[in-house]
């Protein structure tokens, strides 16, 4: 098997790509990692791995990317407070810059495209040596495989085999649609979960929404409604999006791309960016004009679910973060591993102990909030 490395999704021959991608995620898709390409997130330094045969036939592709990154990206409030003291001094206290195997802003599991004839041990074993070349090459001290949930579960003895360290993230959540309306939604819900729904959407009873395909002329809003949420976010931060990014998204995957905005007496107070995602619905980000402990979230999140509803999607992703809230409404709570290893033996088995003493992820207990007839 052999490899070659692009520094531009442009110069990725599309044949190969398109032939190993079919009908996988959109995560994957070239006009998403064009977007991602223009839009300056971050310090992130992309690169694109074509695994091909000797007679130059595609096997299998992935994206590589580093970017600095908190080691203690997890940590518990009080060793995050400590934190935030020494990086008032040090910013960079535990900040590394790392190479990453996966996709920066959405989860992909797995991280890759491979034709189904290619044997996972064999791809796995080339993937690792080509990131601890590059990882020693340009001097970064630790790999990260992302994102691995229970439909590639299986794949974990591989990577420990490799001497990878299977580790928690934070967990996914998704929800099965099975409604044709949002009424049956509604009626489906235990009575509990549907009075509290419906108390706090009474609460915002002035606010209107509405969904867009076309949003790139309020990228610069939108962008700073994001900010105001990821500024107060207590449970994780990374990427910092930019209104290039909602730009790009909105002209570049067409219809695939919506937004939800939020208005309150024709002032847009908020909005959720969503991706069509083949028969899944994405909910990308959330925005708002204020950081408030109120019920506008609440509301935001059931107008997502009635989107995926009435878009014919089956199955919805609401993201990391915000449980709580995302379970009331029916959301399963679905862990995420990633293999993480030192580019270098020696540190490499202190690293999995190293990781767990900084960082900790909720382990939300699941809820019945649905009666148990179907609708």
């Amino acid at each position: 098997m052999k490899v070659q490395v692009y520094a531009r999704i442009a110069d990725v021959p599309a044949g190969a790509w398109d032939v190993l991608l079919g009908d996988a995620t959109r995560a994957l898709s070239r006009a998403f990692w064009e977007v991602l390409e223009r839009a300056g997130l971050n310090d992130f330094d992309y690169r694109y791995a074509v695994f091909t045969d000797d007679a130059g036939a595609p096997l299998a592709l992935t994206s590589l990317y580093t970017v600095t990154t908190d080691i203690a990206i997890f940590a518990p409030a009080p060793l995050r407070a400590v934190l935030g003291a020494v990086r008032r001094v040090w910013p960079g206290f535990l900040k590394l810059r790392m190479l990453e195997c996966g996709t920066p802003v959405t989860i992909s599991s797995p991280p890759w495209a491979k034709r189904a004839d290619v044997d996972d041990a064999a791809f796995i074993g080339e993937l690792d040596a080509l990131l601890r070349r590059t990882a020693r090459a340009e001097g970064q001290a630790f790999i990260i495989v992302r994102d691995f949930e229970p439909n590639i579960a299986a794949q974990q003895p591989l990577w420990r085999a490799r001497g990878y360290h299977w580790i928690p993230s934070l967990p996914n959540t998704y929800m099965d649609i099975r409604w044709d309306t949002p009424q049956q939604y509604l009626a489906s819900m235990r009575s509990y979960y549907r009075s509290k729904l419906l108390k706090h959407r009474k609460r915002n009873a002035g606010v209107r929404h509405e969904r867009v395909d076309d949003f790139g002329h309020l990228a610069d809003t939108l962008c700073r409604q994001w900010m105001v949420v990821h500024e107060s976010a207590s449970e994780f931060q990374r990427e910092v999006l930019t209104p290039e990014f909602y730009r790009r998204l909105s002209s570049d995957l067409g219809a695939d791309s919506k937004a939800l905005l939020f208005y309150r007496d024709d002032e847009l107070v908020g909005h959720a960016l969503l991706l069509r995602d083949g028969d899944m619905l994405r909910w990308l980000y959330v925005g708002r004009e204020i950081a408030a402990n109120d019920s506008l979230y609440l509301y935001v999140a059931h107008a997502v679910v009635d989107s995926a509803i009435e878009l014919g999607a089956k199955r919805l992703e609401l993201g990391l973060t915000t449980y709580a809230i995302k379970q009331d409404l029916g959301a399963d709570v679905v862990p995420i591993h990633v293999a993480l290893r030192a580019s270098w033996g020696v540190i490499n088995p202190f690293v999995g102990l190293g990781y767990a003493v900084l960082n900790s992820v909720p382990r939300p207990t699941p809820r019945q909030v649905f009666k148990s007839s179907r609708p």
